[in-house]
């Protein structure tokens, strides 16, 4: 009996590990929770975000895809939420990447592409 129970929690413990790596990506295939450094301010939306690190969270409200960007490790952290696109893409994404436009002396969010993903996210 002693012997069936360690590889039963063996078992256990890779079925509980690989539901949590399944977890990590949505069906759109891109994960719900990202962190991106901006370094400096930056337009997200109609929002100015000071230059610093971010979480950002990938929503749903009804058919809208929405990224909320919230500063990390400030007392009142800065925010911003922005409507986005998913742009599926053939393969999963290398490396994260932050693309930007120029809009005077500004810098304007255009894309982000997070290394795993399978979509990008178009402002």
């Amino acid at each position: 009996m002693r012997n069936l129970k360690i590889p039963a929690l063996i078992i256990t413990v890779l079925v509980v590990v690989g539901s949590a790596f399944a977890a990590k990506t949505n069906k759109y295939g891109v994960a719900d929770v990202r962190k991106v450094t901006l370094s400096s301010p930056t337009r997200v939306g109609d929002v100015l975000l000071p230059q610093g690190e971010y979480e950002v969270r990938h929503v749903m409200e009804a058919e809208n895809h929405i990224m909320v960007f919230k500063q990390v490790g400030k007392s009142n952290p800065a925010e911003a939420r922005v409507k986005c696109n998913l742009v599926p893409l053939k393969e999963k994404i290398n490396s994260d990447q932050v693309i930007y436009q120029n809009a005077g002396n500004v810098r304007v969010l255009q894309t982000l592409r997070f290394r795993g993903d399978l979509a990008e996210h178009v402002f």
